[in-house]
């Protein structure tokens, strides 16, 4: 019994889990139009890597969670959380990352509760909590309450964490405000789909400690930083905006939040969250010692919180999405076709550079590919070895792929690099080909990208 109990409920999971139905999630009706072009950005991602296959792994992706990434995919969340992380702890001075776990074993009381609710469950531990047929069913039942609270528990935000290791940092400091607490790492949330599972996402966490007088300028100043970070490697910027978050739609300590959000096809997702959350949250967590908590700013006030909370997975899906136009031109048969580019930010293209290989010695070639291939590793400059293709394809039909695909340059390697040094250098954005010497090739990419940088 027990154990068709645990699997029925694992099945029904599952099923709920893996059976939605892509345009059911948004929880409104779009338009056709809207529906076809994100099945056609979610399709794109597929055939290029950036996300591995499969209905319930697409669907995961499009609700913004975190799911199984392709090679290019997981570089570019590794780039989008880079700039974050700079941003953050770059924009102001006394600003610390940290790291927490993502589970830990608790005792039922009030500081386990603030770690939210989901928790960790094995189903043989379960059963061998229910295999005593003789309990009567209240024992049954307490046996079951207890079983569940002694379960890790998940974390359901990274604010716990910061508040926690807010005493020895505001030492550090030597209890001088602001001061704020980085970190990025994984959280689990209660699913909206109606699915009970569980969703699993990237956050990205600041909690920012000011002194209560100064706390409504600190969140206006952050909600402008971060709008202008979004907006900073985006095509149309107009896409992204802030508003605030209705009284009524305040939870727990928040008295102000305001949302950043991105319009997708199928309508406006929260991206970001910034709250001020006051001093309640840092006085129980750290309950009899307030003179610990004091500033020493001659007013020995508490520190009031605020929190930047961003949903990665879901900012993924949104750079993606802003990038992708749409060319209509003609082939050299004057059919009609579409080229699709995907013109994402230098900083956060999975790839700057493709090498392909031109006519020539195929031998002597290759090891040319091979030594600029290493000379641009050297530089941190992430590059496709397209040399290595195994089959020959038209250099018309690859540009296509690598358009669709982000990549900012392709370099071709022909006889002609042989003999004078020469390369042909192909931009995505202009589609514009001109010819460099090698030797210059990397200094080129690396004075590039570091003046989109700075944009």
């Amino acid at each position: 019994m027990c154990s068709h109990f645990v699997k029925s409920v694992t099945l029904r999971c599952a099923f709920r889990c893996s059976s939605l139905i892509w345009h059911q999630t948004r929880g409104r009706c779009a338009p056709a139009t809207n529906l076809d072009q994100g099945r056609t950005l979610l399709q794109l991602f597929v055939d290029r890597h950036f996300i591995s296959p499969g209905h319930s792994n697409v669907e995961l992706f499009n609700r913004g969670v975190i799911c199984s990434y392709g090679p290019l995919g997981t570089e570019l969340r590794e780039n989008v959380l880079h700039q974050w992380w700079r941003s953050i702890t770059g924009s102001r001075e006394q600003v610390f990352g940290i790291n927490t776990p993502s589970s830990r074993n608790v005792s039922a009381d009030a500081a386990g509760e603030r770690w939210g609710h989901p928790r960790v469950l094995q189903p043989e531990d379960f059963q061998e909590n229910l295999k005593d047929t003789e309990l009567s069913g209240e024992q049954l039942a307490h046996n079951v309450h207890m079983f569940l609270q002694r379960a890790p528990l998940f974390r359901t935000n990274l604010i716990q964490g910061a508040l926690e290791q807010f005493v020895p940092l505001f030492e550090l400091v030597n209890r001088k405000l602001p001061f704020g607490i980085a970190e990025t790492g994984r959280c689990f949330q209660h699913s909206k789909d109606g699915s009970g599972c569980p969703d699993e996402t990237t956050q990205a966490s600041l909690v920012w400690f000011c002194s209560p007088r100064t706390s409504s300028q600190w969140l206006d100043h952050w909600v402008r930083q971060r709008l202008r970070w979004w907006r900073k490697f985006s095509l149309a910027p107009s896409d992204f905006s802030s508003s605030d978050l209705p009284q009524e739609e305040l939870e727990g300590p928040v008295s102000r939040g305001v949302q950043i959000f991105y319009k997708f096809p199928w309508g406006q997702e929260p991206l970001e969250f910034v709250s001020s959350r006051g001093d309640g949250e840092l006085l129980q967590m750290h309950r009899g010692a307030r003179s610990k908590l004091q500033s020493r700013d001659g007013r020995k006030s508490i520190p009031h919180v605020l929190s930047i909370t961003g949903n990665i997975d879901r900012g993924l899906l949104a750079f993606l999405s802003n990038s992708l136009q749409l060319h209509k031109r003609e082939d050299a048969k004057q059919n009609l076709q579409q080229r699709k580019v995907l013109k994402l930010h230098p900083l956060l293209a999975p790839v700057k550079v493709a090498i392909g290989i031109g006519r020539g010695a195929t031998m002597e070639l290759r090891q040319v590919c091979e030594g600029l291939l290493q000379e641009l590793k050297e530089a941190k400059i992430s590059a496709w070895p397209g040399y290595l293709e195994t089959s020959p394809t038209p250099m018309e039909q690859l540009n296509s792929k690598y358009d669709e695909m982000g990549v900012l340059f392709t370099v071709v390697i022909s006889e002609n690099t042989l003999e004078s040094g020469l390369v042909q250098l192909r931009s995505r954005d202009t589609t514009i080909k001109e010819t460099m010497h090698i030797s210059e090739l990397s200094n080129f990419l690396c004075r590039y990208i570091s003046a989109a940088d700075n944009m």
